[in-house]
């Protein structure tokens, strides 16, 4: 990415909390296809400190050097916001709060948890998948705003969705088996006997997705020499309920909404709203 003076972190906090003209096409192509990309959602000095900082957290994590240090891998590292107080302007952010809100058509917003994510070069195709099961939230108010750390050729691995949302109808039916490649076989078969439509493009740098809990996605391989770095970080309707028997595929939900029960509202210390700003 090109060489610019970096923003201050006051100037991130301010343009985290800036509002972003949302459409009335934005909200009815989400509700629609179930995600919608946005362009300049981000400040080309706003991605490349959000770059340094994941490419840092990562780095610690694993003790290794991103961008060639390390090949074939797929990185993972949740809750930073936590921790680091620039992550935390990012994942917290009024703005990406409001768009959130405005997509799913809800007053209020919470988080669920962010998660920063590295696929390294040479790491292979991520296969198609929802994230409804893994959210053990009753409700379909659901959404995560997927944000590169830079720009995304084709050849890195973009996030690519299925489209309309009402896709899922065609294979909700389908087990989801997480030991084996038979779940993505039998999705990939029926999309292609059904003719689903992929959006499967590239990223320019500030571009966000942001796609819906029921939204099938998968991305390519990363062909490239360079990580490609992402912040996703999923919000949920405020008032919505952990429902009343979370499975083993929710995973470590207790972790991101401590001290809840199931059939208890949602509303833990580390699900704070995101939107709209709290006096």
């Amino acid at each position: 990415m090109p060489e610019i003076d970096l923003p201050s972190d006051a100037a991130i906090v301010e343009e985290l909390r800036t509002p972003y003209e949302l459409t009335r096409e934005h909200i009815t192509s989400f509700q629609r296809d179930g995600f919608v990309k946005l362009s300049n959602v981000l400040t080309l000095g706003a991605v490349i400190r959000l770059r340094r900082e994941l490419i840092k957290l990562l780095e610690e994590a694993y003790n290794t050097s991103l961008d060639g240090g390390m090949r074939d891998r797929f990185l993972s590292l949740d809750m930073a916001w936590l921790d680091n107080p620039i992550v935390r302007e990012y994942v917290l952010s009024p703005r990406i709060g409001k768009i959130c809100a405005g997509l799913l058509s809800v007053p209020s917003v919470r988080l669920y948890h962010d998660n920063i994510l590295s696929k390294e070069p040479g790491c292979g195709r991520t296969p198609w998948h929802y994230d409804d099961h893994h959210f053990p939230l009753a409700t379909d108010h659901v959404v995560t705003a997927w944000m590169p750390a830079q720009p995304i050729p084709v050849g890195m691995g973009p996030l690519s969705f299925a489209k309309p949302l009402s896709v899922f109808e065609l294979v909700k039916d389908i087990e989801f088996n997480k030991f084996d490649t038979s779940y993505d076989r039998r999705i990939t078969e029926v999309f292609k006997h059904k003719n689903v439509a992929v959006e499967n493009g590239s990223f320019n740098i500030g571009e966000v997705s942001f796609h819906h809990n029921r939204s099938f996605h998968t991305a390519a391989a990363n062909l490239t020499n360079q990580s490609r770095v992402v912040l996703a970080s999923t919000y949920f309707v405020d008032g919505a309920r952990v429902v009343d028997q979370p499975t083993m595929v929710s995973g470590e939900w207790k972790k991101f909404i401590p001290g809840v029960s199931p059939g208890e509202v949602a509303a833990s210390k580390m699900n704070p709203v995101c939107w709209p700003l709290e006096d």
